[in-house]
């Protein structure tokens, strides 16, 4: 049986939508392929593979639908199919997956590479799979970012959306004790389950199927990749009273046109607001709680 290699390049702060996008309908998982600039510069390629047999053609036509709605909100050019033979696919899929140094001391290994930690290195096994959050998407890497700064030696952190669990495993591997990772997408919490066993830090990391009414407690991080409506909605719903007092709330999957509504939503909520990173088009903001929330005293 031959299998049919999709590809289609873009910047960097396409990749991981695309990625999404693409891990829909193809089978096993997605790659993303750094060119000569690395993860934050020059064109990137992501490759994906379809199983050349019944419901080809109506997988490629949902593909390239999906990839041109996708491209009414970044530039997205038509994919491109290749047939690649049986005997050489899998291993021309994991050829695709490289080492990725995200942050300074954060790196992100598939499984079947090998890579020796430099002097300091938090080195986090991420296979690919259908949930966000590889570490590519300028987002993930401000948070990321942010979370090597925030956590504190045996704090306790919120990682709401939690996608692929790669900023609830950051979090236990930057020194926190208990973090609960809660996502309202039965498949991203499988994966975020996954993920956290395959890095060893189930004893500091719960992953739950739900949302912020499901969210019991305060915490000394919290931090929320999604999107700019969806954060103030949670702010509206009592988000602020997950940040423990003087805690750190970290908010992104913002647009940059987007950020003034969400600093203003994080004051109404008496959280002062912090830092502002920007990277392309995306803003992550900071922010720390300072008065009381609904049903707490200062």
């Amino acid at each position: 049986m031959e299998w049919l290699e999709v590809s289609v390049e873009v910047d960097g702060e396409a990749a991981e939508a695309v990625a999404e996008a693409l891990s829909r309908y193809v089978y096993r998982g997605v790659a993303i392929e750094a060119g000569p600039g690395g993860l934050t510069s020059g064109p990137v390629v992501v490759r994906a593979y379809l199983p050349a047999g019944e419901d080809l053609s109506g997988r490629k036509r949902r593909i390239e639908e999906a990839l041109y709605h996708l491209g009414r909100i970044w530039p997205v050019p038509s994919p491109r199919f290749r047939p690649v033979a049986a005997e050489d696919w899998t291993e021309v899929w994991k050829e695709r997956f490289d080492v990725m140094h995200v942050t300074e001391r954060i790196v992100v290994r598939p499984s079947w590479k090998s890579y020796d930690a430099g002097p300091g290195e938090l080195v986090i096994t991420l296979d690919p799979g259908q949930a966000f959050g590889t570490g590519l998407h300028p987002t993930t890497r401000m948070c990321l970012q942010l979370l090597e700064h925030g956590v504190q030696e045996g704090g306790s952190v919120l990682d709401l959306g939690t996608g692929s669990g790669i900023l609830a495993i950051a979090a236990a591997g930057l020194g926190a004790a208990q973090v609960l990772a809660v996502d309202n997408d039965p498949v991203a919490a499988e994966c975020a389950c996954t993920a956290v066993a395959v890095n060893n830090v189930a004893d500091r990391v719960e992953v739950r199927h739900g949302t912020l009414a499901d969210v019991p407690g305060s915490y000394d991080v919290v931090v929320v990749n999604i999107l700019a409506r969806v954060v103030m909605e949670m702010l509206a719903d009592g988000l602020a009273d997950r940040v423990d007092r003087g805690g750190l709330l970290i908010a992104t999957g913002i647009l940059e046109e987007q950020a003034g509504d969400v600093e203003q939503a994080l004051a109404r909520s008496g959280l002062g607001c912090g830092s502002r990173l920007r990277e392309g088009d995306w803003v992550c903001l900071t922010a720390r709680r300072t008065i009381a929330g609904a049903g707490q005293t200062a």
